[in-house]
């Protein structure tokens, strides 16, 4: 398994099934990087509390808000658009990547926030506080086991 949390979260991303279902997720208001983030932290054997969490949460979710979701929102605003004009394509693209940049970046605080954490063998449970599909748990699960 990787060490770093952006490792992880592309080996996870990467598995069969997992954008699909994080995508899923996401359009339902789930925060992917916080469930890549979580899912590393379940197999670092590092236990879920409401403290941290909440913790992880305060990071999330100012950069989700100020930073990820706008580039989103304006790169899937501009896809019609963009087919048709290659200079607004190209443009897209860049945004595209500047989003995965800022999604970089959050990941990179999230596992700043998780340092002095240590492993347990307390219950790691961390999907079930995000994730109230029981089969999307299981594929990211098994995709985290492949990663």
């Amino acid at each position: 398994m990787p060490t770093d949390l952006w490792s992880f979260a592309l080996s996870c991303y990467a598995q069969p099934g997992v954008e699909r279902t994080c995508l899923s997720l996401q359009d339902g208001g789930a925060d992917v990087c916080l469930l890549l983030c979580a899912l590393w932290l379940e197999r670092r054997q590092l236990s879920c509390s409401a403290e941290r969490l909440t913790q992880l949460r305060a990071v999330a979710e100012p950069w989700q808000h100020q930073v990820v979701r706008p580039l989103r929102e304006l790169r899937q605003n501009w896809k019609a658009d963009s087919a048709r004009d290659s200079a607004q394509a190209r443009l897209r693209e860049q945004i595209k990547r500047l989003e995965l940049e800022a999604e970089q970046e959050l990941l990179r605080r999230l596992e700043g926030v998780t340092q002095k954490w240590q492993a347990t063998d307390s219950a790691v449970a961390w999907l079930e506080q995000l994730v109230s599909d029981r089969d999307a748990r299981e594929l990211l699960r098994a995709a985290a086991r492949q990663a």
